[in-house]
């Protein structure tokens, strides 16, 4: 066996646990230039959108409803929701959500919003 970590699977279990802010992503996996980012949610979070990228969202644990300008999406556990650029987005979750976002590298999760739902980047865990 190696120490490599390129070389162990990661556990989700193990990393969700050890995140514990909610609305405060951080990185599992690189893929070329995407990250596998985990994150756990539970209220409102804030209108935006991603002009250069589409961003999605696989729910692993819960419910997410993603508002849209014309409607609003559910996601339920199990299920993956593609938000293409430029598309005007905000999610909510009634209870808490645990799940991941795909999405390029340096890609900050409220656009130019700002405010206290803004996170680092590239933050591993």
């Amino acid at each position: 066996m190696t120490d490599d970590p390129r070389r162990r699977a990661i556990n989700l279990r193990e990393k969700f646990e050890l995140l514990t802010d909610r609305w405060q992503p951080r990185v599992v996996a690189e893929l070329n230039d995407y990250q596998f980012k985990i994150v756990r949610v539970e209220g409102d979070f804030v209108w935006h959108d991603h002009p250069d990228t589409d961003e999605a969202f696989l729910v692993l644990e819960g419910e997410l409803r993603i508002d849209l300008p014309d409607g609003a999406a559910r996601v339920r556990e199990g299920e993956l929701f593609v938000v293409p650029r430029g598309v005007q987005h905000k999610p909510y979750a009634e209870r808490e959500v645990r799940l991941m976002l795909i999405e390029p590298r340096g890609v900050p999760n409220t656009r130019s919003e700002g405010g206290p739902r803004t996170a680092d980047q590239d933050l591993w865990i």
